[in-house]
């Protein structure tokens, strides 16, 4: 499937610095292949370890642009040949720089790291302080729980918005894709 005639976007991706099984590997090396053929851009935690470093190679591979977020406390794990590397003082800070610089979020599957960058960015588009679209990719069926308990905040009345608007589930990377590009 080819990309929209759109401009190129600046896409966030959340996931972990760990190395991973390679049913995670696999899905985030697709997922990067189509961020960086599709002419858009990566911004990421800026590491060059575990998933981040699948993904911020595969984009690379396939000509993106890769714009890393650091901090300081993890420059000793920054990616090198960087298009553009910006180092924060803190995690705070950091967060705030991500969300400034991307258009869209895919969250990948990931730690606890990942889960607060998530759960930020979710609670921020809940309060309409961005509007971004945001994309958990559900590889492996990996965020199939915290997809019931999205749901059951949406039915109890915890979201004042239909989880419909906050967040969309993919199950692969062609889809995350597709949602982000009809945004």
């Amino acid at each position: 499937m080819a990309a929209k005639d759109s401009s190129p976007l600046n896409i966030c991706v959340f996931c972990s610095a760990a190395e991973l099984d390679a049913v995670y590997t696999e899905s985030a090396r697709e997922f990067a292949e189509l961020i960086g053929s599709r002419g858009h851009s990566l911004v990421w935690g800026g590491s060059d370890a575990g998933l981040m470093k699948v993904v911020a190679d595969g984009v690379q591979r396939t000509g993106g642009r890769l714009v890393g977020i650091s901090v300081e406390f993890l420059q000793g794990v920054a990616r090198k040949n960087a298009d553009e590397m910006v180092v924060t003082a803190n995690l705070a800070e950091r967060k705030a720089r991500l969300l400034e610089r991307a258009d869209a979020f895919v969250i990948m599957v990931g730690g606890t790291g990942t889960l607060d960058e998530a759960t930020d960015i979710l609670e921020l588009k809940k309060h309409g302080l961005h509007a971004k679209p945001v994309v958990l990719l559900n590889t492996a069926g990996y965020y199939d729980g915290l997809r019931r308990q999205l749901a059951r905040m949406e039915a109890e009345g915890f979201l004042p918005l239909p989880l419909t608007e906050l967040v969309a589930f993919a199950d692969d990377g062609e889809r995350a894709m597709e949602l982000l590009e009809s945004a």
